[in-house]
């Protein structure tokens, strides 16, 4: 039987980077899986390719985001069971998990797929981009059920201590993504389509090549195929952890497909620079993102084990860690957001558009150093109806109407729209750390 990560005894911050560092890796190559998409369509294709590609890419990820949030309740109940010592009691937790998530992937695909001309619509995409964009959809709404088998895996892997698994999954779906991309759009130039066919091509391939993988492998938990069940209590309980954070994300993802149908209603360069900049920022969000992704598993071990004080002490070890490394990406996009840019659009006012809309995206990269660890400390905690709340205040009470503020105004630029994202964030922090405080508070009382 592999050797589990213990996250309960020894030191702290050098296994918390260890096991992010492999996230860290897995979520670049994830980011690079949609942004190879964007990155060849804009050498081979055209404007309305590119704002095509990068509003049909947006709705897939607000969807992806969901299951990922969703999956994450999964991750932390596993947790908890591993670092309680319960190995049964998580394989039977694994499989519940994957009778529900079966489910899900059919009923999303039932959905998606005939509301695709409607999501395009409602995205205010351009005139000449709209049938690209819902082709785009259409085809990478087919491969739902790939999306969340690979984010199902993930989100196990990440529970038992193991992050390098997802590193696998996501390497060779990247890497097939890529190959496919430069076959469809690069050599038979087949544009908006062949990017989401090659996209859907890889997820499949993938899925099966990483189950092959693991059927070889001794896995740390006790796992039956008798285990693939629906099991009421631990469904509930999955659902219990992970519908708050995946109401959260998808109310976050909302409020950012709001503010691409504003963008949108700019006009076709607008809307491609701005695809573009979101690209890129999901390359500068990384390390945040991996150090939530990591904490997550990291402090749900130690609460199942009864040491929270080893939880708060890899809270500040993410956020020391985290920092460092925001200030190096913030100030390389605030200065050469342009080059950057220069990556994935030839065009150069679409170039300019991106530079300008990124100036925004590098005072967030600063603040979600703390607010991505707070988010992943809280739910590791099981306090995701928290992670909901203030998710929730932040897009709808800062983020939405400052960014439609600004839209409305004739001297704003793409810079003035895009600095409501790091509004929202200032006051997602403040509320952390209120309820942060209240926790210690709580948690010193029942001491005492």
């Amino acid at each position: 039987m592999k050797k589990i990560q213990n996250f309960t005894e020894g030191p702290i911050f050098t296994p918390l980077v260890k096991f992010a560092l492999p996230v860290l890796l897995a979520l670049f190559l994830q980011v690079m899986y949609g942004a190879v998409d964007l990155l060849i369509v804009g050498q081979f294709g055209t404007s309305a390719d590119v704002s095509a590609v990068a509003t049909g890419s947006q709705i897939m990820h607000s969807i992806t985001i969901v299951i990922t949030s969703l999956a994450m309740g999964l991750t932390v109940l596993v947790g908890r069971k591993i670092g309680a010592g319960e190995q049964k009691e998580a394989g039977a937790i694994i499989g519940s998990g994957i009778f529900l998530f079966a489910v899900m992937a059919v009923i999303l695909t039932v959905v998606l797929i005939p509301a695709a001309s409607s999501m395009a619509e409602m995205l205010h995409a351009p005139e000449e981009a709209f049938d690209k964009t819902v082709s785009y959809i259409v085809i990478c709404s087919a491969g739902t059920v790939f999306i969340v088998a690979y984010n199902l895996l993930g989100s196990i892997f990440r529970g038992i201590g193991d992050s390098k698994m997802p590193l696998i999954t996501v390497f060779i779906a990247c890497i097939l993504n890529i190959i496919g991309d430069l076959i469809l759009v690069a050599g038979f130039h087949w544009g908006t389509a062949g990017a989401a066919i090659a996209t859907v091509v890889a997820q499949a391939v993938s899925v099966l090549l990483s189950l092959l993988i693991i059927r070889r492998r001794t896995l740390p938990f006790t796992f039956t195929r008798s285990d693939i069940r629906p099991n009421r209590e631990y469904m509930v309980r999955t659902l219990q952890l992970g519908v708050p954070i995946a109401l959260q994300e998808l109310l976050v993802s909302i409020s950012f497909l709001a503010i691409t149908a504003i963008v949108n209603g700019l006009g076709l360069t607008a809307s491609a620079g701005v695809g573009v900049a979101e690209k890129l920022c999901g390359f500068l969000m990384l390390v945040p993102s991996a150090y939530m992704q990591s904490m997550s598993a990291f402090v749900a071990q130690n609460i199942g084990a009864g040491r929270s004080d080893r939880a708060r002490r890899a809270l500040w070890c993410g956020i020391g860690s985290s920092l460092v490394v925001s200030i190096v990406t913030a100030y390389f996009t605030f200065a050469h957001g342009d080059l950057l840019a220069g990556i994935f659009a030839k065009d150069t006012d679409v170039i300019f558009a991106a530079a300008d809309y990124l100036k925004a995206y590098a005072v967030d990269c600063l603040l979600t150093s703390f607010m991505f660890c707070f988010v992943g400390y809280f739910n590791g905690c099981g306090k995701t109806m928290f992670v909901m709340v203030q998710g929730i205040v932040g897009a709808f009470g800062v983020r939405l109407p400052v960014s439609w503020i600004m839209s409305r105004q004739s001297w704003a630029t793409l810079f003035h729209i895009g600095l409501a994202t790091p509004s929202s964030t200032v006051v997602q922090i403040v509320l952390c750390v209120i309820y942060f405080l209240h926790l210690r508070k709580q948690q010193k009382q029942e001491i005492a």
